[in-house]
């Protein structure tokens, strides 16, 4: 069984990561965090012994075969940088560093080490995705030709900068769009519109080298407590949908109903929709952390694993720091 550690005990491991982590086969034998009445509550929960109010000392006091952490990307590059040169499989939320060269830097100890260093990307995982992703690299759906997307949340993102947002919620558009169309982003040019401090409006389109088209609104200025997610992709006669990771819509080319009066559902042309049962008593994780997390363990087990790389992760800052190039230029900025 793989013997994790794990740095970090704030809400988000606690609530979101943890919970999932512990069902999947590993033991997790040791956890780390600077507040100690937050690492007792969650150690306690968990039944861990091993306590350190350090990361790196939890990493130099070893029998480990594998780290998770989420503590912020200036503490991700250090404390992953340290995991790997130590022979440690790692899991590291994003973003995986402050910027897109300390991430390459990452990803290069990982290439070095020959040991996995895997990005909370969960957007991936997420069911509603997961359904359009495979839709989207079927054959019958062909070539995809525009996305649209938005992905909104609220000032909370802002301190006094815009950096929180950027790094914490925007980079998961950065690797979402490329992931859905099957490219990788060329170009990037971003319109903004601050409505007040902390509450901006972004309307960003992607160059992306299969020539598709993409946009995405971004922002800060809407409620959490309502839906914040939601993208289109449209092909030849054929778009997906999926609204707040938990509806997915499939149209087709379908024949006029209304002076049919044989009219029927055709399977293959006619609107698929999928929805989650919630009242299914089993523990579902829609949002994706659990596959995520079960990707990083395959990939820890050295077992065929689809889990996004450090290197998908440098390339998404790379888009982002593209973005905040051109919020200041106002022009297409280049990866």
């Amino acid at each position: 069984m793989l013997k994790v550690g794990w740095i970090g005990c704030g809400t988000h491991a606690a609530e979101m990561l943890l919970p999932q982590l512990v069902r999947l086969p590993v033991r997790l034998s040791a956890l780390a965090d600077v507040d100690a009445a937050r690492l007792a509550t969650v150690a306690d929960r968990y039944g861990v012994a091993r306590r350190f109010t350090d990361g790196g000392e939890l990493l130099a006091a070893g029998g480990l075969d594998a780290v998770g952490m989420a503590v912020g990307p200036h503490r991700h590059a250090v404390f992953a940088a340290e995991a790997l040169r130590r022979g440690l499989a790692v899991f590291v939320e994003k973003p995986p560093a402050p910027t897109a060269r300390e991430a390459e830097e990452i990803a290069a100890l990982a290439t070095k080490a020959g040991r996995p260093c895997v990005v909370g990307f969960m957007k991936r995982y997420s069911t509603a995705n997961r359904i359009a992703g495979n839709l989207l690299r079927a054959p019958a759906f062909g070539p995809a030709v525009s996305l649209l997307g938005e992905y909104m949340t609220a000032p909370g993102y802002f301190a006094g900068s815009y950096e929180s947002f950027l790094l914490h919620h925007a980079v998961h558009a950065m690797d979402l769009v490329p992931w859905l169309l099957g490219a990788p982003v060329t170009g990037v040019r971003a319109r903004k519109c601050e409505l007040a401090p902390g509450k901006l409006l972004l309307h960003v389109g992607f160059e992306v080298e299969s020539g598709a088209l993409a946009t995405v609104v971004m922002g800060t200025h809407q409620s959490r407590g309502t839906p914040m997610e939601w993208w289109q992709v449209m092909g030849d006669h054929r778009r997906v949908e999926m609204r707040n990771v938990h509806e997915v819509r499939y149209f087709r080319d379908p024949a006029f109903k209304s002076s049919d009066p044989q009219a029927t559902l055709d399977d293959l042309r006619d609107t698929l929709v999928w929805e989650p049962n919630l009242t299914a008593a089993a523990n579902e994780d829609h949002k994706g952390y659990c596959a995520l997390l079960a990707a990083f363990v395959r990939a820890a087990t050295d077992e065929a694993s689809d889990a996004p790389t450090i290197a998908d992760g440098a390339r998404a800052m790379r888009v982002l720091e593209a973005m905040a190039r051109s919020m200041a230029s106002g022009e297409t900025e280049r990866p």
